[in-house]
């Protein structure tokens, strides 16, 4: 490979986003030891810049397409939809953060630059055309989240959620590894493209290889979406990881992994599809059943949120199973609702924390009469996450099942139906403790209504109404993302 070419092909105006949340990064992590600790206050003001900086430079971006690196990386819509959900959703983590560190004695400049380090490798999976940047980005991605989960360091439970975190994920890696290297022994290349190219010349034993290779990526990218029977991590991670940790983890690896899996199987893999959508349609049920009958019983509300995550992945996936421009555009606008809705729920999860000084369910009894506007907020989530009208996850579940039904697949809508009317129990069960039983005897005396939690929740409650109620300009920002791709 001739690098001195591929380093002169680089066009920085397509990669200004990527260097961008790199410099930030670097500079939250050299400047942190020198700051006196009254000033550490500092990191969370220079993250917010260069988050908005990324997002302001992507936008410029949009209607271009912009190819790199010897074709190996392309800043097109598709890569600039998915950085606005990976810079959208590390800026609203950001701003819960930052009382929420402080609440937990967890003020350290290091979370801030290990969060933009994440947010960075999720920009890499989302505008690759080369397996080996795709699991450059992943491994980016995932070993801040490793460290992050574990960032209560005098926690026994943040402890596990690392450990188990990080082994879990190694194990795989290496199944993303050896696909790769069975996809290049089938076609002799890891860019898409050309692996596209090869597919109609491959023999049968080249054809082997491929599906064998295609397997093993698909449990990489299982792993990351948290789609069953690759979800084990998600609960204990999602409980033990700090709640702000959390957060940003139930959408941004998500949301990754499915970038990239859109852009290595759904579009790139031709006559292979017929026989992916198969495999696709068996993890979609067996990850929207998984995820809604697990979250009927779980008394801590991460662990259900969890298990919803889990569920959400499935339905996903169902956009997966039908394919073509529309299915791919309802998962881009199913993924954005999901960010929206989602981070506002563990935002008030954050705010309750705080002031009950723990995450069980039974803490939410009587919500509406000690925070009303707390309790209210939840309930928008809640039915938006249960898929209930006028709601973005109402909007973004109508989206996909018509897509399936418009491709012949009306048995896995029903199953996908059904799962959602298992959810309603979980979900409004929330909202029946949050105003119909009575609340706890006591409560921490934390006031936790701080500046950048109101504008956190305010922004995911409109957000989440607006996808709703008026979702044209997002169901055309999801359909203008596939320009050039189809």
């Amino acid at each position: 490979m001739d690098f001195s070419s591929i380093i002169g092909s680089v066009n920085y105006r397509g990669i200004l986003p990527e260097i961008l949340v790199l410099s930030f990064a670097l500079l939250a992590m050299v400047l942190e030891p020198f700051l006196p600790e009254r000033r550490k206050g500092l990191i969370f003001y220079l993250t917010t810049a260069g988050l908005l900086a990324a997002l302001f430079s992507s936008a410029g971006l949009w209607n271009s397409r912009v190819a790199n690196f010897g074709g190996m990386a392309i800043s097109d819509n598709f890569a600039g939809f998915f950085r606005l959900v990976f810079l959208a959703g590390a800026l609203l983590t950001v701003m819960v953060s930052k009382n929420y560190l402080r609440s937990e004695r967890l003020v350290n400049g290091e979370y801030y630059s290990l969060l933009l380090f994440s947010t960075l490798g999720m920009m890499f999976m989302a505008g690759s055309l080369d397996l080996m940047v795709i699991f450059l980005g992943l491994e980016v991605m995932s070993i801040p989240l490793y460290i992050l989960s574990g960032f209560r360091k005098n926690d026994l439970r943040s402890n596990e959620a690392g450990m188990k975190y990080f082994l879990i994920g190694a194990f795989a890696s290496a199944f993303f590894l050896y696909g790769i290297a069975l996809v290049y022994g089938a076609t002799g290349t890891t860019q898409l493209l050309e692996v596209f190219n090869e597919l109609p010349a491959l023999t049968r034993q080249g054809k082997f290889l491929l599906y064998a290779g295609a397997a093993l990526l698909a449990v990489g990218f299982g792993f990351k979406v948290a789609a069953a029977p690759f979800h084990m991590w998600a609960p204990d991670v999602y409980e033990g990881a700090p709640t702000a940790v959390t957060a940003f983890m139930s959408v941004g690896p998500k949301a990754a992994g499915f970038a990239a899996l859109l852009r290595t199987f759904t579009l790139f893999l031709g006559e292979y599809k017929e026989g992916l959508s198969a495999v696709f349609w068996v993890l979609a049920v067996l990850t929207m059943t998984t995820g809604n009958v697990l979250a009927l019983v779980q008394p801590n509300i991460k662990r259900m949120l969890a298990y919803s995550s889990i569920a959400h992945a499935g339905y996903v996936l169902v956009a997966f199973v039908t394919g073509g421009p529309q299915g791919v555009a309802s998962a881009l606008f199913y993924l954005l609702a999901y960010s929206v809705m989602n981070i506002g729920a563990f935002a008030v999860v954050i705010a309750v924390e705080a002031k009950e000084g723990s995450n069980q369910i039974a803490d939410y009894r009587g919500l509406s009469n000690r925070h009303p506007y707390l309790a209210a907020a939840m309930t928008i989530f809640m039915l938006s996450l249960t898929g209930i009208p006028p709601t973005a996850g109402f909007t973004g579940k109508l989206y996909i099942f018509s897509a399936a039904v418009a491709a012949g697949q009306i048995p896995l809508v029903v199953i996908a139906v059904l799962n959602s009317l298992i959810s309603v129990y979980y979900y409004l069960g929330i909202v029946v403790a949050m105003y119909m039983h009575p609340a706890p005897a006591a409560e921490k005396n934390e006031e936790f209504y701080t500046l950048p939690l109101v504008l956190v929740l305010a922004f995911t409650v409109f957000g989440t109404l607006q996808m709703g109620i008026f979702p044209q300009l997002f169901l055309k920002l999801a359909n203008d993302s596939l320009a050039g791709l189809f």
